[in-house]
């Protein structure tokens, strides 16, 4: 295995999505425009470019988004009893205005025209256009050191709002960035036994997908 090689699959397997782990640290902008210019060299459906970046910095509006995702985190946990909510108790998710940097990521179904090429059979391959976008974002952010939280405790419509996106363009994610001390070795849902992590042998069929 070369040096780029090896370089790219620890990149990929060093990726965590960061809550507890931002530093305070502004992003430096040059260091931002070379993840986004990532996140922007994403393969898309038809060429179409289904995606827009919003950059969140004002503390009013960080604030704002923290509040919303802590009612519905509420919400969430209201529904858990018992060790699964134990559990979720442990998990924590900050870094909203820990990060000092949100990037709110919208998918523009207009953009490219009427006929997008390779999508007429697949309604949403320009949603899936807009999420290979995120995770090149991810990638690079975790290839210059910084750290980044999906947030997805959020009403569409709320998020909408708070960023002034029109009606057409659906807000899919909400980004935390920015420089962290450390990424953890294991993940927290992992660590906090949400989730355990499948084998590869669990998810790859060969031919057919098994009998259930």
């Amino acid at each position: 295995m070369s040096a780029e090689t090896a370089a790219l699959y620890d990149v990929i397997n060093r990726r965590r999505d960061t809550r507890r782990e931002f530093t305070g640290a502004p992003t430096d902008d040059e260091v931002l425009e070379r993840v986004l210019l990532a996140a922007h060299a994403a393969p898309s459906v038809g060429m179409s470019q289904p995606w827009d970046f919003v950059l969140v910095r004002s503390p009013e509006t960080l604030r704002a988004f923290r509040d919303h995702v802590a009612g519905e985190r509420e919400v969430f946990a209201a529904e858990l009893s018992g060790e699964r909510a134990d559990v979720f108790d442990r998990i924590k998710i900050e870094g909203i205005c820990e990060s000092g940097l949100g990037i709110v990521v919208g998918y523009d179904p207009t953009r490219g025209g009427p006929a997008v090429l390779g999508r007429h059979a697949i309604p949403d391959a320009g949603l899936y256009s807009v999420v290979c976008a995120i995770q090149n974002l991810w990638l690079a952010a975790t290839a210059e050191g910084l750290g980044v939280g999906w947030v997805s405790f959020y009403r569409e419509e709320t998020l909408r709002s708070l960023v002034g996106m029109p009606d057409h363009v659906r807000p899919v994610a909400w980004l935390c960035v920015g420089p962290v001390a450390d990424l953890p070795d294991v993940p927290d849902l992992e660590r906090f036994g949400w989730q355990a992590r499948r084998s590869l042998d669990t998810v790859v069929h060969r031919e057919r997908y098994p009998e259930p």
